[in-house]
């Protein structure tokens, strides 16, 4: 088979996690190319040979010009801060490459248009790591949705509770902590967690066209870990906003990092004319569902355990009843990508799709700001 050669940038949570997506497609999905870890890349050299020979990269680079000149890299993925994600994707782009960007695509919708353009105009396949649309039973509530079982939708909410900043110790910047530090994460949980419901809202219910938001940072001041030195902190803590799609249902959003108890509580529910759907991160293997349909004797919520072969993504795993995790909607994710070079229909969420949740998280800012509605410009 072809191989595809991986030049990974970042060796974080997020090069850990795309790297074992790599490793293990191949494993359990009948790929039509073989994926080789080629080059892993990261600005401290011990860590990224520490973590390439980890992984199984053949190869390290301290430079992601360097990685991006290179002729035998097929494939660039954007594992490093926010900060960076646009000029790595345009060269790439320039270079040909074919480039997977780890969310939020941008630090703004000005530079997400520009990454945009540069994949369209080279025609390289594109995607970003949005990857709750591919844990099954949030797939399988997208079937669910697609087929009419929930009728007219009326309404959404979605929230996303952390609680790992609430320390007024807890530095901003520096290589652990540099999501509270507006310059190199563009904004705080908006474009972190918000970022995540808004693209599976998207996917499961179309578009948004004016959102109402307030947000607010509880900790002014942190210590920089870099320079030791206290400063104003830049980021949005929590967030919260209202919706209307343009389905005319309506919205609520919200998420934070000061919900003590809360590690990663990521819940959506959907309400239509016949029927009611919910899912929860922590349970993420099942899918909440009601029916109006049924007997009334019998009427109430289901749990649906999402391990059978006829629900998504399961028949490649094992039997049954034997759930799976986090992990594995990575895995799906390069599945389908790879699947996408081989049928010519790209997996989504494209970076088109990402620069649609840009729009949204760039709206919630703007009227949170303005302390007014805001209509939500289209990608």
């Amino acid at each position: 088979m072809k191989p595809l050669n991986i030049g990974m940038i970042g060796y974080g949570f997020m090069g850990r996690a795309h790297s074992n997506a790599f490793r293990k497609a191949g494993n359990f999905f009948p790929l039509d190319r073989t994926i080789v870890l080629k080059a892993a890349c990261g600005r401290d050299g011990a860590k990224t040979k520490s973590f390439a020979d980890t992984w199984g990269y053949e190869s390290t680079e301290t430079d992601w010009r360097a990685l991006i000149a290179r002729d035998d890299i097929d494939l660039i993925d954007i594992a490093a801060p926010n900060n960076v994600h646009a000029e790595i994707a345009l060269a790439a782009a320039k270079a040909g490459q074919m480039i997977l960007c780890e969310k939020p695509l941008a630090m703004n919708p000005a530079e997400a248009v520009k990454m945009v353009a540069a994949v369209e105009k080279a025609k390289v396949p594109n995607m970003v790591w949005y990857n709750y649309r591919r844990i099954p039973a949030v797939t399988l509530a997208k079937q669910l949705i697609d087929e009419g079982k929930l009728g007219k939708i009326f309404h959404y909410r979605a929230k996303f509770l952390q609680d790992w900043t609430i320390n007024a110790d807890v530095p901003q910047g520096g290589p652990g902590t540099w999501r509270l530090d507006a310059s190199v994460a563009g904004s705080g949980v908006t474009g972190d967690l918000l970022a995540h419901c808004i693209d599976t809202a998207l996917w499961l219910n179309g578009g948004i066209s004016s959102v109402t938001a307030m947000t607010e940072t509880f900790v002014k001041e942190r210590k920089h870990a870099l320079t030791g030195k206290k400063q104003k902190v830049g980021i949005d803590d929590a967030s919260a906003f209202l919706a209307r799609f343009a389905n005319g249902s309506l919205a609520t959003f919200e998420a934070t990092r000061y919900a003590r108890g809360h590690k990663a509580l990521y819940t959506f529910e959907i309400n239509g004319e016949h029927a009611s759907i919910f899912w929860d991160l922590h349970d993420l293997h099942r899918l909440q569902y009601f029916d109006h349909k049924d007997a009334s004797n019998v009427r109430g919520w289901r749990s649906i355990h999402v391990s059978d072969g006829d629900q998504p993504y399961m028949k490649n795993w094992w039997v049954p009843g034997l759930q799976i995790g986090y992990e594995h909607s990575f895995v799906h994710q390069v599945a389908d990508f790879v699947a996408g070079l081989s049928s010519g229909k790209p997996a989504s969420p494209t970076f088109r799709d990402g620069l649609a949740t840009d729009y949204v998280t760039d709206a919630v800012l703007k009227s949170a700001k303005s302390q007014r509605w805001v209509n939500v410009k289209q990608a």
